[in-house]
């Protein structure tokens, strides 16, 4: 198989048609008859599996592997990658935000690059100012966090070598975030403008926003855990200073102690970065026990269509 073309579904039914006859198309182009459109079902709630079903009855290159439920996008992503076979995967959103007609000029930048992946990345992000505050205020926080240096404003869409998606698979952690693990996974990476359009109202919520940043931080960097320690050398450098001034004016200035108002405040301040700071700690023995449990990222209800695996 010279190239597979990966997609999820999540509430994808009126999109699914014309995202089926478009990234055929640009498969055929580029490598004749050679070729597969792999489908994640990711529990979607609408009748997308119906109509990727039925797409597989008339179509023998389409492959629908459906999960036993909603487990995530990033997840959903890389049981697609998994049940991929092609020399070259082609990762794409089904929502036609992405075009499927890249592919083409993906392929060539790979050929002239010699590089295993060609992402899209926009100039200008998408959407109105609150997605595009957002997704600023992310990269700023995680870059300035993790050890590794997030392209930003990428897209989903990338087109893949076999060896580097094999590397890729090879990352096995519960909490999976796939742009990170696409990073730190290495090899040869170019990047080509793409201009994302806008067909649906965005699924990532401000809350959903906030648990992927700190879902990223956590999964990659151990920065917040030494902000703590520096935080806490400080404060206690600034209370033995005080200390010692308030030890001086007492015995060669003779000055009463006052102040109880400070006092409180300080006492409920230091109170709250205690609190605060035992949940970042709380956060990271969350994830070590969720990852010693060996949970698997995804469970496979079926797969529709030729058998993958």
């Amino acid at each position: 198989m010279k190239l597979s073309v990966v997609a999820t579904l999540y509430c994808s039914a009126p999109y699914i048609e014309e995202f089926y006859e478009r990234a055929s198309t640009s498969a055929q182009k580029l490598v004749g008859d050679d070729y597969e459109i792999v489908l994640v079902n990711d529990g979607s709630p609408d009748h997308s599996l119906d109509l990727a079903v039925r797409l597989t009855e008339q179509d023998s290159h389409i492959v629908v592997v459906d999960l036993s439920r909603n487990f995530g996008h990033h997840k959903a992503m890389m049981a697609g990658l998994e049940y991929a076979t092609g020399e070259r995967v082609f990762l794409i959103d089904s929502d036609l935000e992405e075009e499927p007609e890249w592919l083409v000029s993906f392929s060539q930048s790979m050929v002239q690059e010699n590089a295993d992946v060609v992402y899209g990345y926009q100039k200008t992000r998408k959407g109105g100012w609150y997605e595009r505050w957002s997704g600023e205020i992310f990269y700023l926080i995680f870059n300035w966090l993790a050890n590794i240096d997030i392209p930003r404003n990428i897209v989903t869409a990338r087109l893949m070598t076999r060896r580097y998606v094999n590397a890729l698979l090879q990352h096995r952690e519960y909490e999976t975030v796939i742009s990170c693990l696409c990073v730190i996974t290495g090899f040869k990476q170019i990047e080509l403008p793409v201009r994302k359009h806008m067909s649906s109202e965005t699924s990532y919520s401000l809350s959903k926003k906030i648990r992927h940043t700190i879902n990223a931080v956590t999964s990659f960097s151990e920065v917040p855990l030494r902000v703590i320690f520096y935080v806490g050398a400080a404060i206690f450098s600034l209370a033995m200073l005080y200390t010692a001034t308030l030890i001086f004016n007492r015995i060669f200035l003779l000055r009463p102690v006052e102040g109880w108002t400070s006092v409180m405040v300080s006492i409920w301040g230091l109170f709250g970065l205690v609190i605060s700071f035992m949940g970042i700690i709380g956060i990271y023995l969350s994830r070590i026990f969720i990852e010693t449990k060996g949970r698997p990222c995804f469970i496979v209800r079926k797969v529709y269509g030729k058998s993958v695996k």
